[in-house]
């Protein structure tokens, strides 16, 4: 019945502790390569809804200062004089802001409602036509 047994164990195929480790660490190594990528499509996807709302609040300054020959002293005179609708799920998560009339930039400014965290912000730079912050690539990357 021993002899069974040892024949049995010696005929039984596994994997030896080093197969293991290298396996774990190659998957180590996977997830510290996509994790950071995740992370950094994640922020993007959020900061979609910000852009796409300042896009929506430039246009419709615009069109608001071919209209009254000025422009809006803030985003709550747009939505006032219906130039501009934002969602109530973006005006949870967002604020939005301009500096400079006309506006030189239109800055979103996350709320404690984002998922990302208050405080980060969104930048539409007009003169320029450039987006900066959060979610979004580094000027020297662009």
């Amino acid at each position: 019945m021993l002899n069974r047994l040892i024949r049995r164990r010696k005929n039984q195929k596994g994997f030896t502790l080093i197969e293991i480790l290298i396996v774990v660490v190659i998957v180590a190594i996977l997830a510290a390569i996509s994790v950071p990528i995740y992370l950094e499509y994640v922020e993007s996807a959020r900061a979609s809804d910000a852009k796409t709302a300042i896009s929506s609040i430039w246009q419709a300054a615009q069109i608001f200062y071919q209209d009254r020959g000025e422009y809006p002293g803030n985003v709550e005179d747009l939505q006032d004089a219906r130039y501009v609708k934002i969602s109530e799920s973006t005006l949870l998560q967002w604020t939005f802001s301009f500096t400079g009339n006309p506006p030189d930039e239109i800055v979103a400014t996350s709320t404690d409602q984002m998922r990302g965290g208050a405080g980060k912000e969104v930048k539409y730079v007009v003169k320029e036509g450039k987006w900066l912050g959060y979610g979004l690539p580094e000027p020297d990357e662009q």
